[in-house]
């Protein structure tokens, strides 16, 4: 049975199909939006695999070059890995609806969204997420939903429903967010300085627009829905679990106040090691449960002791943040260094200055074509004390260097007042919570170290919260453990005067507004303290950028200029970079950025180019060479593929029978421009102009210009235009 029914949210219509495609799929959708087109499956096994202790769900998003009309590029030409941008896509799939399954569903599950169809605009990320949702929601696969997800951005003061791609150039904000009726699930994004209060009008109206998304999968599941499987939730051994909490919740409870997190994790194991050893003879079936009764008493006794006195795991209060300390310039070769500590997380982080050169070039159907600025986040294992392989970049890395670098774009320097490829590099070095705001932060001290003009320093700052419906207590500055053990992860970075980037992650159903104010209210003032530490090591950017950074001149020449820089086969360009060793990129629209750090080196680059595009002046005198003799005069090169005539009668001040008397091709000849017509390009050169004028010499009027100028009639160019040589320029960067 195929059902294809579309729902209007703010103009923008979106279309929910099923019955028709993967139909062995558990479930599968087709979403559609305008011209872009999704299709999402869930398939999950039937049986959970022996001894499986953790949930293996699976999320997976392809982009599809096709979709576009594109051919993949480099040599196997098909899609490869997932880049970066498709897995952010993955983990919005993941992060909400991960706790939508019931506990003890323990079937290997995978979600695929398949990009089949780009129209460039609409972005897939929304229609992979309730995508997934609704196939998930009209299987056989136990699934507590529906849920949809959904972009807000804001123009001119109006909330936008999920804007295209070129409505989120005019927007001062891209928030995702995922919900269900009840409650918000998961919140990405950023903006240009947000104030609070906009963000959680932002968040309101994302969650009312889902409404009819919600009542779409539902309509769905009643026309087509398959019977879900039944799940045996697991069963506690409630003798065991009361005798753990017997015997071994003191030693938890100053357990759990140990300060330092590897001596607090090495003392619960103890314990858990002494729990196994003293029960297993009396419950010998549950050795693994007994620490799971272990972890639910930790749990417990953390979360009763917050919502009662207030004291956290560490001694502070639910608003105090941990004693930070920010140094900068600690490595000596590197453009720009931040080492941020803050408690037990700790962050090195680097700034580097390239070249146009550097940049990333991207192959997407959604991403500009080169990247500017890119933030890199590493997490070894020694930064959490463990030891273990070192393979490729994590989605975890991926997405959390995402998110401090949404953090930090809105406040870096236009491209055109600051020419560089910049690229940030965090080392994470001691994690115990938030190690990407530790990112943000010292990103920014980086940034200042380097001397890149940044607009306003940026602070991060990760929030919690503990409730158990009653009683509610927000943190600020979460350890690891209150991350776990708690309801919310709510990161918010800023400048003082607004949210830069924010990504939420709510573990309990439905958040009011009131507790939303009071988070961000309280972030907003957890991160002015964060800013104020930061500002006391570097109020601001170095004035000089550092020794080892490339300068980069910025010179601008008209279009139709960059083939003479560029020159035949790039000849030109290649001789300049060899002569002075520096850099030299030309941008189509003129632009030429020249950079080294030796800047006698760079002047004579600047000298070279501007006498490659120097126009002659009239007036002006010029020494220059005999290209070519004609019964008329002879045509003088007096700047680089720049010729001009001298007529034969302003070769001297007596009467000249032949050109040939005066001067032969290749000769040196002192000129001065006499006059230039810039409509067809020719110029009148004189010889006698400079030479002494004979006593009692009477200047007669001027000849006519018939037969002047260039040698092909325009301006002395040997191709009929400017004297240029070699093809035209093509398409791509003039680099070298």
């Amino acid at each position: 049975m195929i059902i294809k029914e579309s729902v209007n949210i703010g103009g923008r219509e979106i279309t929910m199909e099923t019955g028709r495609i993967a139909k062995q799929a558990n479930g599968a959708v087709l979403m559609t939006q305008g011209e872009t087109v999704a299709l999402v499956t869930a398939v999950a096994s039937r049986k959970a695999r022996e001894g499986q202790s953790f949930f293996p769900l699976t999320c997976d998003f392809t982009e599809r070059q096709y979709a576009g009309g594109k051919i993949p590029g480099g040599f196997f030409k098909r899609e490869g890995r997932p880049r970066e941008d498709e897995v952010l896509i993955c983990r919005i799939m993941d992060r909400p609806l991960r706790p939508m399954f019931p506990d003890g569903f323990m079937n290997e599950t995978q979600l695929i969204a398949t990009l089949l169809s780009s129209d460039r605009q609409n972005k897939p990320d929304m229609l992979a997420l309730t995508g997934a949702s609704a196939a998930l929601h009209i299987s056989d696969i136990p699934f507590f939903g529906p849920l949809a997800g959904i972009r807000v951005g804001r123009i001119d003061g109006q909330f936008v429903p999920y804007p295209t791609m070129d409505e989120l150039k005019e927007s001062d904000m891209d928030i995702v967010m995922a919900a269900t009726r009840d409650a918000i699930l998961m919140v990405e994004g950023g903006g240009d300085e947000i104030l609070e209060k906009d963000l959680i009008d932002a968040l309101e109206f994302g969650h009312k627009s889902i409404i009819p998304l919600l009542d779409l999968q539902e309509a769905m599941r009643e026309s087509v829905g398959k019977p879900k499987w039944e799940v045996v939730p697991p069963v506690k051994n409630e003798a065991l679990y009361a005798r753990v909490a017997k015997d071994y919740s003191d030693k938890v409870d100053e357990a759990t106040r140990i300060k330092v997190k590897l001596d607090r994790y090495l003392r619960l194991d103890e314990i858990k090691d002494e729990a196994r050893e003293r029960l297993n003879e009396e419950f010998p079936e549950s050795r693994d449960e007994i620490g799971e009764a272990l972890g639910d008493l930790k749990k417990t006794i953390v979360r009763e002791r917050v919502l009662g006195t207030g004291e956290r795991i560490d001694g502070r209060t639910s608003t105090d943040i941990r004693t930070i300390t920010c140094e900068v310039g600690m490595l000596p070769r590197v453009h720009g260094t931040g080492l941020f500590t803050r408690g037990e997380t700790q962050a090195i982080v680097t700034t580097t200055l390239g070249t146009t050169s550097d940049e990333q070039r991207l192959d997407g159907l959604y991403t500009e074509q080169f990247k500017k600025f890119m933030l890199h986040y590493n997490f070894p294992p020694f930064s959490v004390g463990e030891a273990r392989f070192l393979r490729g970049t994590s989605r975890r890395e991926i997405g959390h260097g995402a998110l401090a670098e949404r953090a930090l774009t809105g406040i870096l320097p236009s491209h055109e007042d600051f020419p560089y490829t910049i690229r940030i590099v965090s080392e994470v070095t001691e994690s115990n919570g938030s190690s990407s705001m530790a990112t943000v932060c010292g990103g920014c001290l980086s940034l200042m170290d380097c001397g890149v003009p940044i607009k306003a320093p940026v602070a991060g700052i990760a929030m919690g919260l503990i409730t158990d419906g009653d009683r509610t207590v927000i943190l600020s500055d979460i350890l690891g453990d209150e991350d776990h053990l708690g309801d919310m992860d709510f990161k918010v970075t800023g400048t003082a005067k607004g949210v830069t980037a924010i990504q939420m992650d709510i573990k309990v159903k439905g958040l009011s507004r009131d507790i939303l104010v009071k988070a961000l209210d309280q972030a907003q003032e957890g991160r002015q303290h964060i800013l104020e530490r930061m500002l006391s090591t570097i109020n601001e950017p170095r004035e000089e950028l550092s020794k080892y950074a490339p300068r980069i001149t910025t010179l601008k020449v008209r279009p139709d200029q960059i083939r003479i820089i560029i020159g035949p086969g790039g000849k030109m360009i290649r001789g300049i970079v060899e002569q002075t060793g520096v850099d030299i990129n030309v941008e189509d629209d003129g632009t030429v950025l020249i950079a080294s750090p030796d800047g006698e080196a760079s002047a004579k680059a600047i000298a070279i180019i501007e006498g490659l595009v120097r126009e002659p002046v009239v007036g002006e005198e010029y020494e220059g060479t005999v290209a070519r003799i004609v019964d008329f005069g002879a045509f003088v090169t007096i700047l680089p593929n720049i010729d001009g005539l001298v007529h034969i009668s302003e070769m001297a001040y007596e009467r000249v029978e032949r050109t040939e008397d005066i001067c032969a091709e290749g000769d040196t000849m002192k000129v001065k421009v006499i006059d230039m017509d810039r409509a067809s390009g020719k110029i009148r050169l004189s010889r006698r102009a400079l030479l002494e004028k004979p006593e009692g010499w009477v200047d007669r009027p001027p000849p006519s210009r018939s037969g002047g100028g260039g040698r092909d009639g325009g301006r002395g160019g040997r191709d009929g235009g400017r004297g240029r040589s070699g093809p035209p320029r093509g398409g791509g960067r003039g680099r070298s």
